[in-house]
């Protein structure tokens, strides 16, 4: 399992402890009527600007034109100041509406709130994931910490290959994000036990943001969540939540007059055999909900229930949910006869070996869609101005290419979409790269080299090598233990072993977390925290752990220079290795060098370091008293 950035964020703030609390008491069905206090607190506001300020979104101005820059200049104080002012008497600015084209052709409408009320929303949401995590649906995937599409598609797979359901309830809901009704959503939330007056006021605002269309319109929405919003995908895991466990209580969980003994799989699920043996025997419907935010499929094992059940679920969703199915994209299919989509894959079960297995392919019209970037890449790589430019096109299309395999290789046959492709670009590629691409040449990029290294299709342009669509390997799709969980200690440990901090470092790290340097800005001190956590809390060129009064923030490019508090302009340092950067005098030189003792290799490290801040290198020698011979001094 790969790092988890913020959960790590929460351990730095000392807000685990807290929101494994709020996750626990959800689970034992307890009510919160106090959350704005911890949601205005210093630490959750400064957990929200780490959580969000390398987000994609932060760089887009909402209609106050603000982005995420101009929030990293301000104090920590300052900034911190002005989100709780915000939360004493919350008023939304207008959120900025945004069009952008669709992959079938329509139009996706987004929303852009504000620089301001994005942190705002992320507060809240940091508060509320963890309540509502208890309350959600083990088959819920989307916009969950943990989860992901692969699940998504592995429990489908699952339904089809070992529980052998191969009628599938396959429902879109019309404009999801645009119909979802206000009123039902509080209710919803106030079951789940979110009880505080001022925080629901908070959300009821929001939700009434006006929107600003792009002709300048101004329009009061009465119903929906403004895509884009940091808060509307939890919002509408709040909505639908209730479809799941409705779905549930017609099997699943359905009461059984004789108790059974619940076993536990390996993978922590719970083995319900038994109890669906039984419920076999009686007339009810065997259906199971597979859900990825607002697109979701219910299985079956018969095609006259899967009828019923699809007429159920329409009549169900407007009646409690107010929200209209699309017809002409919501039908029962029969998966031993069609392909059925969901998220970009087409699923289908064939026999094969005595049983019917899973096939599945790209989509379509994600097979098209693909096909039509890379190709316009290629197009783009040809034009380039110079030979830099062109470098940096190819890296694009690569990580393109790499993008394409990481989420389509759960295909089983995706190797054969992939090559499909592969001759219709390399056939553009040799008409706008006429001649100029070699079969031989030399990766340097690890990841390049361990997922392409052994192929021959890769070509190489300017000595940067381009990678081949077609060259993919299908993985087998995972399910999540069921253990995993980020606010539980044990489910903490599923997901990474250990921070690799030994235990000096992470007392230094929430030192640094709550630490104020005054007058600097909110974006140096969190990435001071960022700096030191990367680095293990050691000295980057001692490689020594540091205390709290040993450690040093250095700017790579002095900020007198022109250079900024940007975490790649960042080191953390000893602080004698930092008074050494910035010496000059022969005597002060002398006397931190004999303090540090650096050899070779870490003096080299100092050296670099000087040069960037404009100063003279320091030549080496094993006797220190020769170790002030400065040259260009």
């Amino acid at each position: 399992m790969t790092k988890q950035k913020k959960l790590r964020h929460l351990e730095y703030y000392d807000l685990q402890e807290c929101f494994d609390d709020l996750y626990s008491k959800s689970q034992q069905g307890k009510i919160f009527t106090n959350l704005m206090s911890l949601i205005s607190s210093e630490e959750n506001i400064r957990l929200a600007y780490r959580n969000i300020k390398r987000n994609k979104g932060s760089f887009t101005a909402g209609v106050d034109g603000i982005t995420i820059k101009d929030m990293e200049q301000l104090s920590v104080e300052k900034y911190v100041e002005i989100i709780q002012r915000k939360f004493l008497w919350y008023q939304p600015k207008p959120v900025r509406r945004k069009e952008i084209e669709k992959p079938n052709g329509g139009i996706r409408p987004l929303g852009i709130p504000t620089m301001t009320d994005r942190l705002v929303q992320q507060s809240i949401l940091q508060v509320l994931e963890p309540i509502c995590e208890a309350k959600f649906h083990e088959r819920s995937n989307g916009f969950r910490p943990n989860r992901s599409a692969e699940q998504a598609v592995a429990q489908c797979y699952k339904m089809i290959q070992r529980s052998n359901l191969h009628f599938v309830v396959d429902v879109d809901i019309k404009g999801f994000f645009d119909n979802v009704n206000h009123s039902k959503l509080i209710r919803q939330m106030w079951d789940m036990g979110i009880r505080d007056k001022q925080l629901i006021c908070i959300i009821k605002q929001m939700l009434k943001a006006p929107i600003v269309m792009p002709n300048g319109e101004k329009i009061y929405p009465t119903k929906g969540t403004p895509q884009g919003g940091i808060l509307s995908p939890l919002l509408a895991n709040i909505v639908l939540n209730e479809l799941d466990w409705w779905i549930s209580s017609q099997w699943e969980n359905m009461p059984t007059h004789k108790k059974y003994c619940i076993g536990v799989n390996k993978n922590g699920s719970l083995n319900k055999s038994g109890i669906y043996q039984t419920l076999r025997k009686s007339n009810l419907k065997e259906m199971y909900i597979v859900r990825y935010a607002d697109d979701f499929k219910i299985f079956c094992r018969k095609r006259k229930d899967a009828d019923k059940i699809f007429t159920a679920v329409k009549k169900w969703l407007k009646d409690r949910l107010k929200l209209n199915i699309s017809e002409e994209k919501s039908k029962v299919v029969n998966l031993k006869k069609h392909y059925s989509e969901f998220l970009g894959f087409k699923i289908k079960a064939v026999w094969k070996g005595g049983k019917f297995v899973v096939r599945s392919h790209m989509s379509d019209k994600a097979v098209k869609r693909e096909m039509k970037k890379l190709k316009n890449q290629i197009k783009t790589i040809a034009h380039s101005k110079n030979k830099n430019e062109t470098i940096l096109q190819i890296k694009k299309y690569n990580s393109m290419v790499l993008g394409i395999h990481n989420y389509y290789r759960y295909a089983t046959n995706v190797n054969l979409d992939c090559m499909k492709m592969q001759f219709s670009i390399y056939r553009v590629a040799h008409h706008q790269l006429r001649g100029q691409l070699k079969k031989k040449g030399f990766i340097q990029r690890n990841v390049i080299l361990k997922n392409y290294g052994k192929s021959q299709m890769v070509r190489y342009m300017h000595q940067e090598p381009i990678c081949p669509i077609g060259y993919v390997q299908t993985k087998h799709p995972m399910q999540k233990k069921r253990i995993i969980c980020k606010y539980t200690k044990e489910g903490r440990e599923e997901i990474h072993k250990s921070l690799k901090l030994d235990e000096t470092a992470i007392i230094v790290l929430k030192m640094l977390a709550k630490e104020f340097i005054p007058k600097c800005s909110v974006e140096y001190m969190d990435n001071r925290v960022s700096l030191y956590a990367a680095q293990y809390g050691k000295c980057a060129v001692t490689n020594k752990v540091l205390w709290i009064d040993e450690v040093h923030c250095h700017h790579k490019k002095p900020k007198s220079k022109g250079g900024t508090d940007e975490y790649n302009n960042l080191v953390i340092v000893h602080t004698n290795v930092h008074k050494l950067i910035h010496a000059v005098k022969r005597i002060t030189i002398q006397a931190y060098l004999e303090k540090i003792k650096p050899n070779k290799s870490q003096l080299d490290k100092i050296n670099k370091l000087r040069m960037l801040a404009g100063n003279p290198v320091i030549a080496f020698s094993k006797n220190f008293e020769n170790n002030t011979n400065l040259t260009n001094l």
